[in-house]
């Protein structure tokens, strides 16, 4: 009699894999943001006053901060939502014939999968530090490089505020839809 289903291990092990590839991802959406605030902070400077650059419209620039910060904050909401998913997965695997009362439950005791959210919390408070990091300093530059242009464009100032403190403080409550164990993931959501 030959299996028509797949085992639960290689089920285990593929949901292990995709956890570790959506902590790849959010590392890779750190290192994408970085790289973006750079980029404009050049473009802000390589293009700062002289010759034709009152024909310039800065503003649009400036506002690539908070668009930037808000995609960070968009797919660090979607990596832990699906490394939620994935680990609530896992722990239905590990709880199998009972196994979790036999064997360490990585997903399944508090123990385990809390101390891993707490170290995880730092990932989305480096993200959040970046965040206001990179828009104080777009706005500083701003400031600083084109001050004749600042009383004009008041209201991107204020809305570049805005949107950059909603994506900080979402980065700080993404710890919130961490998988926790015991709950249904429609709980955590």
């Amino acid at each position: 009699m030959s299996k028509t289903h797949v085992d639960a291990n290689y089920r285990f092990i593929a949901a292990y894999n995709e956890v570790n590839a959506r902590i790849a991802h959010r590392q890779q959406a750190l290192s994408l943001y970085a790289t973006l605030v750079v980029s404009l902070l050049a473009a802000l400077v390589a293009l700062k006053p002289g010759g034709d650059s009152g024909k310039l419209h800065i503003e649009w620039l400036v506002l690539g901060f908070p668009v930037a910060s808000t995609c960070l904050a968009f797919l660090n909401y979607k990596a832990e939502r699906a490394i939620s998913n994935l680990r609530a997965f896992l722990s239905a695997l590990e709880q199998l014939d009972n196994a979790h009362q036999e064997l360490p439950s990585y997903n399944t005791d508090p123990q385990w999968a809390l101390g891993a959210n707490k170290a995880r919390r730092f990932h989305d408070y480096a993200s959040a530090v970046l965040v206001a990091a990179g828009n104080a300093l777009g706005i500083a530059a701003v400031w600083n490089i084109y001050p004749e242009r600042i009383g004009e464009s008041l209201p991107v100032i204020w809305i570049t505020l805005a949107v950059a403190l909603a994506a900080f403080i979402a980065l700080l409550l993404i710890p919130r839809w961490s998988y926790r164990p015991g709950t249904a993931l429609s709980e955590a959501q």
